[in-house]
């Protein structure tokens, strides 16, 4: 199994931070077919995903969001596109203003 962890800062404040993260569930249900479950916490929020092949959490808090994934055999040779891909996703919700809809990120 391969495993990828990557951590963003952000500038946002908590509640923000919380809608950007709603946004990447949304964008993760939509477009990869994962099932997510969100749960709230006084300081910080923490989503699980899964679908075939992977596995992981979103951590999210008011300076950062944190992201582990396992990937299975099959997925693992693909580790560093997958990670390029996440980056790249996660910046681009991290820079787009709270009001942002679904729409837009995706």
């Amino acid at each position: 199994m391969a495993d990828i962890h990557i951590e963003r800062e952000h500038c946002m404040n908590l509640a923000d931070a919380r809608k950007a993260a709603a946004l990447w569930v949304q964008q993760a249900e939509a477009k990869f077919d994962m099932r997510c479950t969100y749960e709230d916490g006084v300081e910080s929020d923490h989503v699980t995903f899964t679908r075939s092949g992977v596995s992981g959490t979103l951590k999210v808090n008011q300076d950062k969001f944190e992201i582990d994934a396992h990937l299975g055999f099959l997925l693992g040779a693909f580790k560093d596109r997958i990670e390029s891909e996440i980056l790249k996703n996660i910046d681009t919700l991290l820079a787009q203003p709270a009001h942002s809809s679904v729409d837009e990120a995706l």
